[in-house]
C-alpha cells in the first residue's frame, strides 16, 4: 500500500513530454510511479480535472533574514513554490562579526527595500561564520526547502572592515582570505557565491554594494574556489558595462573553472536594444564551451506605485513631505480635501536621485493595475493616454486614481522589459535555450515590488490566458520553472515527476488558477511593511512526501531541510 496516491490529474512532469493522465504514487519522500493506475494508498487525492505538476524551484530570492523567523517564507509557499535559492546579488547576514550586525542590515535595506527594523528585530544572530549560518538554518523546521549562496558584500565587509564596505582596492592577502572564508562556505553547503555589479544596488548610506568595482583580480582570486571544489554556481547581478569586457571575464571565469556563472538580463529603457546583444553573446559563449546563463522574468520588473509604497509620483512635493508621516488614513483625509489637492498638483517635485524623477514622472509606463492585474497593457492604457482622453494633466489623474480604495490604490510602472508596450521580448528570452526563469525577487522589495507571483504567472498568462501574442506550450513552461532550474544549481533530485525523484508536488485547478491583487501589509516584526500577493487555485502542494498547503492554507506538516551543496537523484 502507498503512502499517497494523487489519482486521475493531468500530470505535466516538467521533462517537457507531452501531458498524460494517470497517477502519481509516493512512498516516504519518493515517487514511485507515474502515469498509469497505482495501488491503494493511506491516503489518496482526487486530481480529476486538475494539473499536477512538480514543485517550483526558484532559485532568485532574498529571503535571508525573513528565513530566520518564517518557516514557510510566504509569499512564494503560496505559488507553490517548494525550494528557494537565496543569497543572490552579493546580500545576505553571513559572515557576520557581532560590530557589523547594524550595517549588514543597512546593506540589505538598502539594496532590497526590506524594513530594517523587521531585520533588527527578527534576526537572532546565533552565527559569526557562514557554516555557523547554515548550522542555524539547519535547526529551524521549515514546510519548504532553502538553500543559499556566500554573499561577497558581507565576504568584503568581514575580511577588510571598513575599506571592504567602502569599496576599497583588495590586497593578495585580502583576497586570499576571501577565498578561504568562500571555500569554507560552499564546502559547508552553499549553493555558490553571489556578487553585485550594478550601480542601482546601494546600501541605505548610499554607498555601492561591496564588490560593484571588484577587478579581474578579485573576482577570480574567489570564483576559482568553484573549480578546486567542483561545485557552486556564481551568481551576479551587474549593468554590463562595458558589457563586452564583462561577457568576456564571466566566459573566462566558466571555462577556467567549469562551473556556471549566470547574470540577470532583462531590457532597459536606456538602451532598448541591449538585451538582444547580451543573449547573442551568451549564446556564443555557450557554443564556445562556457556555462554561462542569462536569468530572466516571466513579466516585466514591475514598480507598484502609491501612497503606502516606498515611491510615488508625490513624494517630493512640498505639501506631501509635509505629511508623509501621519498614518495614512490621515493622510487621506487631508489629501481629500479639494484645497490640499489644488496645491500639490500646482507644486513642482525636487528630486535628487534622476531615476526616481524619471520613475515619478514617466506617465507614459504608469498604468492602472487592476484587479485581477494586467501585466501587459497596451500604451493606450497609460495614465499618459488618459489623461490625453479627458482633457486633463497627468498628475491630475494619477492623483486622483491613488486616492481610490480610500489611498490603497496601486499604480503599475513596469520599470524594466516593457520598453515597446508588448512581452515580445520576454517570450524571446523565455525561449531562449541559454536563459532560466528567475528574478521573483521573493522576500525582497518589500516597500515596491511584488514579483513573488510570477511561477503562477507563468502557467496563467502565459500558457492560458495571453490575447496579444503567441502562448507557450504549458509542458515547456512546467519544466523552465522545474527541471531547469533545479538542474542549474545542481538539484538532481528534485524538478521532474519520475520514480526515485523528491516528492514535491503541486495539484493546481489550473482552469481557474488566478493571481490576486498584491496588497500592503504590516506582519513583518516590528509591524514591518511589506506587498504580498496571494493565489486561488492551488488545492494541494506536497512537499517531500507530505502534504504541506491544501487551498493556500498550511497544514502544519515541516518537511523542508535545508539544502547543502548539490542534491543527488
Amino acid at each position: 500500500m502507498h503512502d499517497l496516491v494523487i489519482r486521475g490529474g493531468n500530470i505535466v512532469d516538467g521533462t517537457g513530454e507531452a501531458a498524460r493522465t494517470g497517477d502519481v504514487a509516493i512512498d516516504g519522500d519518493r515517487v514511485t510511479s507515474v502515469g498509469g493506475t497505482a495501488g491503494p494508498a493511506q491516503r489518496e487525492i482526487d486530481a480529476s480535472g486538475l494539473l499536477v505538476t512538480p514543485g517550483w524551484v526558484d532559485i532568485h530570492t532574498h529571503y535571508d533574514g525573513q528565513v530566520t523567523w518564517d518557516p514557510h517564507l510566504t509569499p512564494s509557499c503560496w505559488h507553490g513554490v517548494t525550494t528557494v535559492v537565496m543569497g543572490n546579488c552579493g546580500v545576505g547576514f553571513a559572515p557576520a562579526k557581532p560590530d557589523r550586525h547594524e550595517w549588514l542590515i543597512g546593506l540589505m535595506e538598502g539594496v532590497e527595500d526590506i524594513p530594517g527594523t523587521a531585520l533588527a528585530e527578527g534576526i537572532n544572530w546565533s552565527w559569526e561564520s557562514f557554516p555557523e549560518y547554515l548550522d542555524a538554518l539547519d535547526a529551524m523546521p521549515r514546510s519548504l526547502d532553502v538553500g543559499t549562496q556566500v554573499p561577497h558584500g558581507a565576504v568584503r565587509a568581514y575580511v577588510m572592515g571598513e575599506r571592504g564596505a567602502k569599496n576599497g582596492k583588495p590586497t593578495a592577502e585580502d583576497i586570499e582570505q576571501m577565498a578561504a572564508i568562500v571555500k569554507e562556505g560552499i564546502a559547508a553547503g552553499g549553493l555558490g557565491f553571489s556578487t553585485s555589479r550594478t550601480m542601482l544596488h546601494r546600501a541605505i548610506d548610499g554607498e555601492p554594494v561591496p564588490g560593484t568595482y571588484a577587478e579581474e583580480d578579485e573576482i577570480f582570486g574567489i570564483g576559482r574556489v568553484l573549480g578546486e571544489l567542483g561545485q557552486g554556481v556564481f551568481e551576479m547581478a551587474s549593468d554590463l558595462a562595458p558589457e563586452e569586457k564583462e561577457l568576456d571575464w564571466m566566459e573566462r571565469l566558466s571555462r577556467e573553472t567549469g562551473r556556471p556563472v549566470t547574470y540577470a538580463l532583462l531590457q532597459n529603457d536606456f538602451d532598448p536594444a541591449q538585451w538582444e546583444r547580451l543573449l547573442k553573446a551568451t549564446e556564443q559563449a555557450a557554443a564556445r564551451g562556457s556555462k554561462v546563463t542569462a536569468q530572466i522574468a516571466a513579466r516585466p520588473t514591475s514598480l507598484l506605485l502609491g501612497f503606502e509604497s516606498t515611491a510615488h509620483p508625490f513624494m517630493a512635493h512640498p505639501s506631501y513631505e509635509a505629511i508623509a508621516h501621519l498614518p495614512l488614513p490621515e493622510r487621506v483625509e487631508r489629501m481629500r480635501d479639494p484645497a490640499f489637492r489644488k496645491r500639490i498638483l500646482s507644486e513642482k517635485p525636487n528630486f535628487e536621485n534622476p531615476v526616481a524623477g524619471f520613475i515619478a514622472s514617466a506617465f507614459h509606463k504608469l498604468f492602472p493595475l487592476g484587479d485581477p492585474p494586467d501585466y501587459e497593457p497596451t500604451a493606450d492604457k497609460s495614465v499618459t493616454a488618459i489623461a490625453e482622453r479627458e482633457g486633463k494633466p497627468a498628475e491630475e489623474v494619477v492623483f486622483d486614481l491613488m486616492m481610490q480604495r480610500d489611498g490603497r490604490e496601486l499604480l503599475y510602472f513596469p520599470f524594466l522589459n516593457y520598453t515597446g508596450f508588448d512581452f515580445e521580448p520576454i517570450r524571446t528570452m523565455l525561449m531562449h535555450p541559454q536563459t532560466v526563469n528567475s528574478l521573483s525577487d521573493g522576500g525582497a522589495h518589500c516597500g515596491i515590488i511584488c514579483d513573488a507571483s510570477t511561477p503562477t504567472y507563468l502557467l496563467t498568462h502565459w500558457a492560458r490566458d495571453r490575447s496579444r501574442g503567441e502562448r507557450l506550450p504549458l509542458e515547456y513552461l512546467v519544466k523552465r520553472q522545474t527541471q531547469d532550474t533545479a538542474r542549474l544549481y545542481g538539484f538532481e533530485d528534485r524538478g521532474t515527476l519520475e520514480p526515485g525523484m523528491l516528492a514535491d508536488v503541486n495539484v493546481i485547478d489550473f482552469e481557474n488558477l488566478s493571481i490576486a491583487a498584491p496588497q500592503m501589509v504590516f506582519d513583518l516584526p516590528a509591524d514591518g511593511r511589506r506587498l504580498i500577493q496571494k493565489a486561488s487555485g492551488y488545492r494541494t502542494t506536497v512537499k517531500s512526501g507530505r502534504i504541506t498547503f491544501e487551498n493556500g492554507e498550511a497544514t502544519g506538516e515541516m518537511p523542508g531541510k535545508l539544502l547543502r551543496g548539490p542534491q543527488s537523484a
